[in-house]
């Protein structure tokens, strides 16, 4: 257990953390990571490989090289947590290589990045599954709210496995009490969920959530092809994603029962912009198997079968391969810089434009496209730029949209 002061107390009831205001700073997005797997190793990959990037011209894999007067290099490290035993004690830039990581190696990481991997809070982050190949490191959980305070960090991201619902909602408490923004990659319902979002909000501390929407994945492409085929006068009759990967992602949810949140959020995220609400016998998304040779490899395979001009069928299969990891890291990448940003300016809650931008099960869906220039919006708003970033003192803060 963590001790808790009537300060610490007043925080993980939803009020602002007095740690707080006193360490944040304008000049780094700093970083905390819950889980460091292959997500958190493409992601500490990226912001080594774009850390040269120039600002003044397209650089591939990034959505912005500077996104509000943060440039990806402006993202520091600062704490991360693991159960793992492979990995707890170990430095940040040996942890992303070891256990049962898999994922391609596309830049250099020193190994030495003077952030320890502490232990953290099991719960359920393990399933039957993950069991078999992770064994938890002896020892008690990290203060995680001391860790986070001194560490001065700004957002934390969570990479637990699909099905943590107790970790996750443990971990929150803990970022809430530390007074930290929160990005939340997996599809347990967080930044969505009134009760949460309330929390953030009354704590002046921003979100993006839920479940990361990777740069070019699965979701993307099936919400374009179903807003493609309404905006042509196409009726979807019914449709289908199927995906498979090698990574523990995929071994975790061969567990049916820690899959229910992922379905409902890869599901919606499709549906919700569809013109027409298909039979939910016509409608299947979701994780289908794990092949231990893809490695860090996902193939996703689509199909939808409509009806065209003079109800003549029309039928679609598209197959996508993509390395799973790096395909989210550009996406978070982007989450903790508006995050910080958020920061900055005391806005509290989901941050609407971003999370249903980058996030599969945000508060409010919306087509891609609005809620890529709603981002754009608040990028512009609230740039390092676009003035000076408002006080964090107790009573000034600007609520965010939702």
């Amino acid at each position: 257990m963590i001790k808790q002061d009537s300060t610490s107390s007043a925080a993980s009831n939803g009020a602002a953390s007095k740690n707080g205001a006193e360490r944040y700073q304008s000049e780094k997005v700093r970083v905390a990571i819950i889980g460091v797997g292959n997500c958190a190793s493409a992601f500490v990959q990226g912001v080594h490989h774009y850390r040269d990037a120039n600002p003044a011209e397209r650089v591939p894999g990034l959505m912005h090289v500077d996104l509000g007067g943060y440039h990806v290099r402006d993202i520091e490290f600062t704490a991360a947590f693991d159960i793992d035993v492979t990995k707890v004690g170990k430095d940040l830039g040996q942890a992303i290589w070891a256990g049962e990581n898999n994922t391609i190696q596309f830049a250099k990481v020193p190994k030495r990045l003077r952030v320890p991997v502490h232990r953290g809070m099991t719960h359920d982050g393990l399933g039957y599954y993950l069991k078999q190949k992770i064994t938890k490191a002896p020892g008690e959980t990290a203060d995680i709210v001391r860790i986070l305070s001194e560490t001065r960090t700004d957002v934390v991201v969570s990479y637990l496995p699909v099905g943590s619902e107790q970790a996750t909602k443990w971990y929150v408490e803990q970022v809430l009490e530390a007074g930290c923004g929160f990005v939340n990659c997996i599809p347990v319902f967080i930044a969505r969920e009134d009760y949460w979002n309330r929390r953030f909000k009354e704590a002046r501390l921003p979100i993006v959530g839920d479940d990361i929407k990777s740069q070019v994945g699965a979701t993307i492409v099936h919400r374009a092809l179903a807003r493609l085929l309404a905006d042509r006068g196409v009726k979807m009759l019914r449709t289908s994603q199927l995906n498979v990967g090698g990574n523990m992602d995929f071994y975790n949810m061969l567990e049916r029962e820690r899959l229910e949140s992922k379905k409902i959020s890869k599901t919606a995220a499709v549906t919700s912009i569809m013109d027409e609400t298909l039979p939910a016998d016509d409608v299947y998304i979701g994780p289908s198997d794990y092949v231990p040779w893809l490695g860090d490899r996902k193939w996703a395979h689509i199909r939808v079968e409509g009806q065209a001009f003079g109800d003549v069928p029309l039928n679609l299969e598209l197959k996508l391969e993509v390395w799973d990891s790096p395909n989210s890291a550009g996406i978070v990448i982007d989450a903790v810089r508006c995050c910080k940003l958020a920061l900055n300016h005391g806005l509290g809650g989901q941050l609407d434009g971003p999370s249903s931008y980058l996030m599969k099960s945000p508060h409010d869906q919306r087509p891609d496209d609005q809620a890529r220039a709603e981002t754009e919006r608040f990028i512009a708003k609230y740039s390092r730029r676009a003035g000076r970033p408002a006080s964090r003192t107790r009573g000034s803060a600007v609520t965010a949209a939702r």
